[in-house]
């Protein structure tokens, strides 16, 4: 006969997984941070056409972008958990075996998140009507000043919405650190369902999940919000916009 479920357990064994999760914290916002500047250089780099060079490295950076997007999480994990060591060995002569296990997490997801990323940018920065630039221009504020004060705001709240999806992307594929015998919130649940020779083990995955559905919950609120913000000039400057349509009108 096999052990009765035991709610109270779930409750009990919480503060146990939450003892961890500030690493999950960390890998995420490694991941946000270094993803971000790369898939803003790989969106950079496809958005510029003229040029033999720009377009070659244009489709270089299109080509990583294919590659990742169609490489599975678990599979680019260990790809880099044993050819990072290798290649620190052969080219630099540097034993990294004893590395913490994070950072191979956070190359890992960098290179995928970085693909997200800059096909996010690309599309956000499409979405803002050219004539905004040829505007900014007209008034003498020169392609960075206009790039920065004109085009990044509008394109930054165009990207908010896939911007939290590919973060909670990110947050799930984080959980297979424990592959590589990270002790992240996952990996704390794993060991505790060993140490107890499999017991509680479904008392546990319902833990992790109440967890994450917090923190999924709390993302989203939290860039619901920053959304409205950000669009209440949007929402203003419409609102000018059609009152003064009705006034010619």
């Amino acid at each position: 006969m096999g052990r009765p479920f035991n709610p109270q357990y779930i409750i009990t064994v919480l503060p146990r997984l939450l003892a961890f999760l500030p690493v999950t914290l960390f890998i995420m916002a490694g991941t946000v941070f270094f993803g971000t500047i790369l898939g803003f250089c790989l969106a950079s780099q496809r958005l510029k056409k003229q040029g033999t060079g720009k377009r070659l490295a244009g489709a270089y950076a299109g080509a990583y972008i294919t590659a990742m997007r169609c490489t599975p999480s678990i599979v680019l994990l260990f790809i880099v958990y044993y050819a990072l060591p290798l290649l620190s060995r052969f080219f630099f002569g540097v034993n990294i075996d004893s590395m913490y296990r994070g950072v191979f997490v956070i190359v890992t997801l960098t290179l995928l998140f970085a693909a997200n990323m800059a096909e996010l940018m690309r599309s956000a920065y499409i979405s803002v009507d050219p004539g905004q630039r040829e505007a900014g221009l007209a008034l003498g504020l020169g392609e960075r000043k206009t790039f920065l004060l004109v085009i990044l705001p509008q394109a930054a709240v165009a990207a908010l919405p896939n911007f939290c999806n590919a973060l909670l992307a990110l947050m799930k594929e984080g959980a297979l650190a424990y592959t590589i015998g990270m002790i992240d919130m996952m990996g704390q649940g794993t060991l505790i369902i060993s140490r107890n020779y499999g017991a509680y083990g479904l008392e546990i995955y319902i833990a992790l999940s109440l967890v994450y559905w917090a923190l999924t919950i709390l993302i989203e609120r939290g860039f619901g919000l920053l959304e409205r913000f950000l669009s209440r000039g949007k929402s203003s400057l419409e609102t000018q916009k059609s009152s003064a349509e009705k006034v010619r009108n």
